[in-house]
């Protein structure tokens, strides 16, 4: 029990003592100094912001979460490509584990973290595919050695070692050029948010929480509402920290 309780010290040394700080009480997320009554817009304006800092590295880096048939979930870092009024956008393997997820439970969640802003965005719904067409586009986009990427990989197999990886990519680039073809099983997806939550740091750790909900998508909405009318079919609400 004495070795057990030092080791458990050991591995938590430092880690309570560990607190940046954040915003302070000069500024404040309002609900007034919401540029719209929009998530989406509101996701825009933060996103342009954060695009133009060069403190923060891939400003559209997100964590996506995904269920399993299961019930299982798991959760990783993607690129997201595109966002609109229809959602957010990431191209991956339709074989991949989140492929496979997303085939057995369309339910998903995405979150981004930019640090560097103490600024944070959750966002929660349901994906759909997008046409083909549309990663055929994409894929065209992407540099070459991408591309050969794409297609060596049968995303979240087991492979060899890094050298069988190498042995491939080899191969796949002295048989194509400028031209290599799209993985049959390689697509988009679509995030169609339900809810998205902007959240702002403060160092006393009362952060600033304002939460976005679908007025559609009654099974969001909790039962003590305090809810206030958006825009374009939104709702909004703060939420403690």
């Amino acid at each position: 029990m004495a070795l057990r309780d030092a080791l458990r010290r050991q591995f938590c040394s430092g880690l309570q003592a560990m607190r940046t700080p954040y915003h302070g009480k000069g500024k404040v997320l309002l609900e007034e100094h919401l540029p719209s009554g929009d998530a989406m817009q509101v996701f825009k304006h933060w996103f342009e912001e954060v695009k133009g800092n060069p403190s923060v590295i891939e400003p559209n880096a997100m964590c996506l979460a995904t269920v399993n048939k299961e019930g299982f979930p798991s959760c990783r870092m993607v690129l997201c490509k595109g966002y609109s009024p229809d959602g957010f956008k990431f191209f991956t393997h339709y074989t991949s584990r989140k492929g496979q997820d997303l085939e057995a439970n369309d339910n998903a969640a995405a979150t981004f973290y930019w640090a560097a802003i103490s600024r944070s965005v959750r966002i929660e719904g349901k994906v759909e595919k997008l046409p083909m067409r549309e990663a055929e586009e994409y894929f065209r986009q992407r540099p070459h050695s991408s591309q050969i990427g794409a297609l060596l990989s049968d995303q979240s197999k087991p492979v060899a070692g890094r050298e069988a990886l190498v042995r491939i990519e080899k191969e796949l680039s002295g048989k194509y050029g400028t031209v290599v073809p799209k993985p049959e099983k390689w697509g988009g997806y679509v995030l169609k948010p339900t809810t998205i939550e902007f959240w702002q740091g403060q160092t006393d750790r009362i952060h600033d929480r304002i939460q976005f909900i679908k007025s559609s998508s009654q099974q969001q909405q909790p039962d003590n509402k305090i809810l206030f009318q958006g825009e374009n079919g939104w709702m909004y609400q703060r939420l403690a920290p």
